[in-house]
């Protein structure tokens, strides 16, 4: 009886048994806070899971400092032992990606693949690089974390400096020799049977028997959100989506119950925002961009002969250049694409609010106001009152001087009843 109740009891827990397991994810992106969160969310699971390992797959250019140190605490303070793996063939891992490397309890390459070029590379509030005093704080900062990383795993500490004082970067087969990583493996495969049954240090100085064999492989792909995220978080399309959220609100408040391009304009708006979030923005640059939308105002309101709209466009210009303040080329908006569409965007709105401008200046043309000025011609003698054609209708009309029949006349006023005072052209 009691050899039953074990076995039905081992039967109901058995799905909720904790099968160790190699947990795999790839980051083919830079370094920001999507991809940090996307690393550290894993490494939850492999705790929760009591995995085995965590590879994680690395083919980046590096990225923002912040979320770099974020991801080697999580590593560091990892329960579960932690591969990096530079792969596929042609990938690098630069910069910050270097950095989480190192970190890493192991440290493997593909043939074909490079790593290192992490020299810090910061900005100003203004955009512009750092001055040589804050520059040379930030390298010693970030030669000093990496020696103390690379000390601690046992790795070459003066390779790992070198690459980040002097911006050094090595094939897999120079890290390998300089001891810097511990194998260069075609596949993950290889790893594990390369690790299997091996003892490994951890970062607080307990050794590990890694059991990997026949250890069932699981890819943790990112979720929709986090695709989304990665997404919007691409420089060209969060700079375009501030610039038709800019341009759909403006035409919707120029143009009030328009709607679709009020309510487009927000989406865009509201997204871009969102993408801020993510990427380093810079609000001088922002602030640049919306005194870009005030001087094409001020252009049409005041007689500047093209000053202001060419102080706007040189304002639409730097402002989004200086907007987005990343490390890398990969979290900058290109050249390339800024300029052809900050300067098409300049010439859109002074275009459109030209328009409104000499919309609302115009002469009013429906209605009682729209008669005055306009000229028609007597149908009868006005002696002082007649008839006059204006406007395609017969009106009561009064002068104050005698008009023969047939005499051009011009509109003064329109009186009372619907009556409209005249003279002689």
């Amino acid at each position: 009886m009691k050899k039953r109740f074990l076995l039905i009891l081992l039967i109901f827990l058995l799905p909720f048994a904790s099968y160790a397991s190699i947990l795999t994810i790839t980051i083919n992106a830079p370094i920001h806070p999507i991809t940090s969160e996307y690393i550290r969310k894993t490494i939850d699971r492999a705790e929760k899971e009591n995995a085995s390992l965590v590879i994680i797959n690395l083919n980046t250019p590096g990225g923002l400092d912040t979320s770099m140190r974020e991801i080697i605490e999580k590593i560091l303070n990892s329960k579960i032992p932690i591969a990096a793996y530079v792969s596929p063939s042609g990938a690098r891992n630069a910069s910050a990606g270097f950095f989480i490397a190192i970190a890493c309890d192991i440290f493997v390459m593909s043939p074909g693949t490079n790593t290192g070029a992490a020299h810090p590379v910061g900005v100003s509030l203004t955009g512009k690089s750092m001055d040589k005093t804050m520059e040379d704080k930030v390298t010693h900062d970030a030669a000093a974390y990496i020696k103390s990383i690379a000390e601690k795993r046992g790795r070459n500490t003066k390779l790992a400096e070198a690459a980040v004082r002097e911006s050094l970067s090595y094939t897999e087969k120079e890290a390998l020799e300089g001891n810097l990583i511990d194998l260069i493996a075609k596949n993950e495969q290889e790893i594990i049977e390369y690790f299997d049954g091996k003892r490994i240090k951890r970062f607080d100085g307990e050794e590990v028997l890694l059991k990997l064999k026949d250890e069932e492989i699981i890819d943790i792909p990112m979720t929709a959100r986090q695709k989304f995220l990665i997404t919007i978080s691409n420089p060209n399309l969060a700079y375009i989506l501030l610039m038709i959220g800019l341009l759909g609100l403006y035409f919707e408040f120029s143009n009030p119950g328009s709607i679709l391009p009020g309510v487009l304009g927000g989406i865009c708006l509201l997204i871009a925002i969102f993408s801020f979030q993510i990427l380093p923005i810079n609000y001088v640059g922002l602030t640049l961009i919306l005194l870009a939308i005030g001087l094409f105002i001020l252009e049409i309101k005041v007689q500047s002969y093209g000053i202001l709209a060419i102080g706007g466009i040189i304002a639409m210009v730097i402002g989004s250049i200086m907007l987005i303040k990343a490390p890398i080329p990969e979290l900058r908006p290109s050249l390339k694409f800024i300029i052809p569409v900050a300067l098409g965007l300049s010439l859109i709105f002074i275009f459109l609010i030209t328009l409104a401008v000499r919309a609302q200046m115009s002469k009013v043309r429906t209605g009682k106001e729209g008669l005055v000025g306009e000229t028609g011609e007597a149908r009868s003698v006005l002696d002082p009152e007649g008839k006059v054609f204006v406007h395609g209708e017969l009106w009561d009309a009064e002068a104050s001087e005698k008009i023969p029949k047939g005499t051009k006349v011009k509109v003064l006023e329109v009186m009372e009843n619907l009556k409209i005072k005249v003279i002689k052209v």
